[in-house]
């Protein structure tokens, strides 16, 4: 892949970003003697300004607008907003880089949240976690077809989210009114569940970013699951 395609960048550039995400991490995580840590800041500012002599990268919106919305991804297939996504992109140096898979009508994402991502003590920041479970349902609204925005997020923190340890992130459409989508998600290690959250998200007009109105799909879907099914929405779940 090359990157005349925006959204699938050359193997390269996630290369990079994944030896310095390591690079991140093993810093944060690990002693290091003082000379190997100004050696480290030479190489980094040096090839900072190599970098910073080439053109300007942004993210094409036209492109955007035609990858996330004019078709779902197939049921098991992974899931990607942009490559330099903070939360999901592989491209993003500084991410938290999480692979995302459509699950029927959820979006699953596997995680392990490294030292630089350590809030308290071993336990992973409350903001990170926040991040991971708004960006996985985000991947939901593509399900979906229906792009809009975050207009509230709410986290109930349950137990300390370990650091370097494996957890999951699922998150569903709970229900739908109007432009309304109020979304669900839990984050589990193994049958725990670490915290769950709540986020409403305002659907954006279609034509905004011109597509037309038919181009999305309903955001009703088949009662196969337990629950109720709100008025052009999506079944309750473990209601």
């Amino acid at each position: 892949m090359s990157d005349a395609t925006p959204f699938a960048p050359a193997a390269p550039r996630e290369r990079a970003a994944a030896a310095l995400r390591r690079l991140g991490h093993a810093v944060v995580g690990h002693e290091a003697d003082p000379a190997l840590l100004h050696r480290i800041a030479e190489l980094a500012d040096a090839t900072a300004a190599t970098v910073e002599q080439g053109t300007a990268r942004s993210r094409p919106i036209e492109s955007m607008k035609r990858r996330l919305w004019e078709q779902p991804p197939a049921d098991g297939a992974a899931m990607s907003h942009f490559p330099e996504c903070v939360v999901s992109g592989q491209a993003n140096p500084m991410g938290v880089a999480i692979h995302v898979r459509r699950e029927g009508d959820e979006a699953v994402a596997d995680l392990n949240l490294g030292p630089a991502f350590e809030g308290a003590p071993r336990r992973a920041h409350g903001g990170v976690v926040a991040a991971v479970f708004d960006d996985v349902m985000g991947y939901v609204l593509v399900l979906y077809r229906v792009p809009a925005f975050t207009g509230r997020l709410t986290v109930n923190y349950r137990a300390p989210v370990p650091v370097g340890a494996d957890v999951s992130v699922r998150a569903w459409l709970a229900e739908r009114t109007g432009r309304k989508l109020l979304m669900r998600a839990e984050m589990t290690a193994g049958e725990q569940v670490l915290c769950d959250a709540e986020g409403l998200f305002i659907a954006i007009p279609p034509e905004r970013l011109g597509l037309a109105p038919d181009d999305q799909a309903s955001a009703v879907v088949p009662d196969d699951r337990t629950g109720v099914v709100a008025d052009g929405g999506a079944p309750r779940r473990g209601q």
